[in-house]
């Protein structure tokens, strides 16, 4: 597993941070974050959200700690099989997203983006447990969750973030295919993951490398 840099500047000059992320940095702890939730290495995923945080939305340091903590929380409330606790993941996420609407001026919902977050969380957890699970044409419905989450944080059309989707779908079903073959930290899938990530960060980058339009509030902010 190649380290992840820690820069000392995050975004572009006259960019917001979420939409001027280095997509290998974004990419890589991604990764990393999901090796480490599969692996039920909690201590371990927090420093990666962490990292995760701080280089996706530049968020300030006690916010970038603060916002890794909740996503923590709600992976680990989601992780049990087959009880766990949506309701709880949605509401720590919601906390997750009132912090990132209220540093990073954007204008989205964050009940709403809380629970696309979750629905794409069920839509590949059913995809896991489907008695075709290792076929990737069953991804189609992983594409279209993910589309709706990032159309509804960054305000575009589901059209444009297709090809983010797509390679995040990829990536997952990979992970999917390295925690069925044993979960092994040198296993080539763990570099195809990444690599899909990346992918996708970059394609999501292209979507998206743009200030936003003028905050007038934020609907859903409780």
């Amino acid at each position: 597993m190649a380290s992840i840099v820690v820069r000392g500047s995050i975004g572009a000059p006259g960019v917001p941070p979420m939409r001027s992320f280095d997509p290998r940095v974004v990419g890589a702890a991604e990764c990393r974050a999901w090796i480490t939730y599969y692996r039920r290495q909690w201590g371990a995923l927090l420093v990666t959200s962490v990292r995760l945080v701080r280089h996706a939305f530049g968020l300030s340091w006690p916010r970038t700690v603060l916002g890794a903590w909740w996503v923590l929380r709600a992976n680990q409330v989601w992780a049990p099989y087959p009880e766990n606790r949506p309701d709880l993941a949605r509401d720590l996420m919601r906390r997750f997203y009132v912090l990132l609407a209220r540093s990073s001026g954007e204008r989205f919902d964050p009940v709403e983006v809380a629970r696309l977050e979750v629905e794409w969380w069920r839509v590949h957890r059913e995809l896991q447990h489907d008695a075709d699970a290792g076929d990737r044409r069953g991804v189609e419905p992983l594409v279209a969750a993910l589309q709706s989450l990032y159309a509804a944080i960054y305000g575009v059309p589901a059209s444009a973030v297709r090809l983010a989707a797509e390679e995040r779908a990829e990536a997952m079903w990979v992970s999917d295919a390295w925690v069925r073959s044993g979960r092994d930290l040198t296993s080539p899938l763990v570099v195809e993951e990444r690599a899909a990530l990346v992918r996708s960060y970059a394609a999501l980058l292209a979507a998206v490398h743009r200030a936003p339009a003028a905050p007038v509030g934020h609907p859903g902010m409780v």
